[in-house]
């Protein structure tokens, strides 16, 4: 069997908000969820296919934690759409914030891209494809 990436991890200050968003807003599937009691944290994945078929994404509320700090070194996810223009139209009519309207990629006539942002703040990009 090869290696494959399996998932990413995101912390988020509230899990249901970031549900909304990813399931609600983005249109992926809720694959499992599961509380740790022991360790005061709850975990969901999320993605457009199951996990045996796909890379997800693990969002991961602590209990305790309300507020996290962006690293500087976080880059953003990006996902694939038909059409960025109206992906980014649907999202800004449900309340997403567009921080990067859609438009070719700088320097590349080819690729067309934009950037939304999610409840905590992670950049999201929209690549059409």
């Amino acid at each position: 069997m090869r290696p494959r990436l399996l998932h990413t991890m995101l912390r988020v200050r509230n899990l249901d908000v970031a549900l909304g968003f990813y399931v609600g807003k983005l249109g992926m599937r809720l694959l499992r969820r599961q509380d740790f009691l022991e360790g005061r944290f709850t975990l969901a994945f999320v993605g457009y296919a199951d996990e045996s078929e796909s890379t997800v994404l693990e969002l991961t509320e602590n209990w305790e934690v309300r507020e996290y700090e962006l690293g500087s070194a976080y880059g953003h996810i990006a996902i694939g759409v038909p059409d960025v223009f109206d992906a980014a139209e649907a999202l800004r009519k449900g309340g997403v914030p567009v921080t990067r309207e859609p438009g070719p990629l700088r320097g590349s006539r080819d690729e067309v891209i934009a950037f939304v942002s999610d409840p905590d703040g992670y950049r999201v990009e929209l690549i059409q494809r």
